[in-house]
């Protein structure tokens, strides 16, 4: 398997579960993916700040089975918690230059975890009194073969080889068939996204857990993280826009600056306010723009070649990604088990 995000975790769980060997590979230094996020030294101390996923939902459609009871196993031991079903909605400039005022807006409860999203990544690796998945980080995998004796991963034989990332990066690793068949495209639409953020010896923006931002060139949401993690750290996180992200993703340092200084304005009309620190994480694939709706994962039948991740299903979002993951290591489980 490759990719240890959520997607990934999830699958490599239902297969250990079910007594089938796994081997999940990464080339990050830690698990997490698009639910890792960064050590940082605080005035309260080091805590975890998320950069990329900013919460979670849990839908009430059926669309992620079983996601519900592995939340509600999450909140019980205490790894994950209600955060706010309440966002601010901030505008950007009018044409005059004036900012238009605050509002809310109510929808679904969004749930954040005390320790950091990546913990619950963690959990389903290592859970306790359970099998734990083996994991083997900052390894870059060159190519997936597609031979008669089976897969392979880096020429390494495998009974099957799963893919638990965008769809660009599974369509460069396999051969080019492979990739026709799964639906897979290099060019397959995806919304870059730069994550900066920046504490302050204490807070001077006005309470608030999420917002999102319209009409602003720089920025798209902003998280109070100090809230989303319920240690009240003076923390914001800022998701900058998609097309500035886009012109950054080679210098991300480089938006930092715009981004904070573009804080104070739209939070309280005034100047920011010199932060303690500051940082930027790129995420050249935030989010996918188009989803492979039909199916909850891609498997090639003629090579045993599998592909899971956010963008299969209905909607982008954590619960897809779990769903699509566990969605595929039942199905691999019926087929590798005993």
């Amino acid at each position: 398997m490759v990719g240890a995000g959520i997607a990934g975790a999830a699958c490599a769980r239902v297969l250990v579960d079910a007594g089938v060997p796994v081997q999940l590979v990464d080339r990050g230094r830690r698990p997490g993916g698009r639910m890792s996020g960064r050590r940082v030294e605080t005035s309260e101390g080091v805590r975890v700040v998320d950069l990329g996923a900013s919460y979670f939902t849990v839908s009430g459609d059926g669309s992620g089975e079983g996601f519900a009871a592995q939340v509600a196993d999450w909140e019980a031991r205490g790894l994950a918690h209600r955060w706010t079903d309440t966002f601010a909605v901030l505008g950007g400039r009018a044409a005059d230059g004036t900012r238009p005022g605050w509002r809310t807006s109510s929808g679904p409860w969004r749930w954040g975890a005390p320790a950091g999203l990546r913990s619950l990544v963690d959990d389903l690796l290592t859970p306790p009194g359970r099998v734990p998945v083996p994991v083997r980080t900052s390894t870059d995998v060159e190519a997936v073969g597609a031979g008669p004796q089976g897969p392979s991963v880096d020429g390494r034989r495998a009974a099957a080889v799963v893919l638990a990332m965008p769809d660009p990066q599974a369509a460069d690793l396999v051969p080019r068939t492979v990739a026709t068949r799964l639906d897979l495209s290099p060019r397959w639409k995806h919304r870059p996204c730069i994550a900066v953020c920046a504490a302050w010896p204490q807070r001077w923006w006005p309470a608030f857990h999420g917002a999102f931002v319209n009409d602003d060139d720089l920025l798209v949401f902003l998280a109070d993280d100090g809230a989303r993690r319920g240690d009240g750290a003076p923390v914001l996180v800022a998701h900058a826009a998609p097309e500035f992200s886009a012109e950054h993703l080679d210098d991300p340092d480089a938006a930092v600056a715009p981004v904070v200084a573009e804080l104070g304005p739209l939070l309280t009309g005034g100047p920011t306010p010199a932060p303690s620190w500051s940082r930027a994480h790129r995420w050249s694939l935030a989010q996918p723009l188009e989803q492979h709706e039909d199916a909850p994962f891609g498997l090639d039948e003629r090579t045993r070649i599998a592909v899971c991740g956010d963008a299969w299903g209905r909607t982008s979002k954590v619960e897809t990604a779990w769903a699509s993951g566990t969605a595929l290591g039942r199905e691999l489980s019926g087929r590798l088990a005993g």
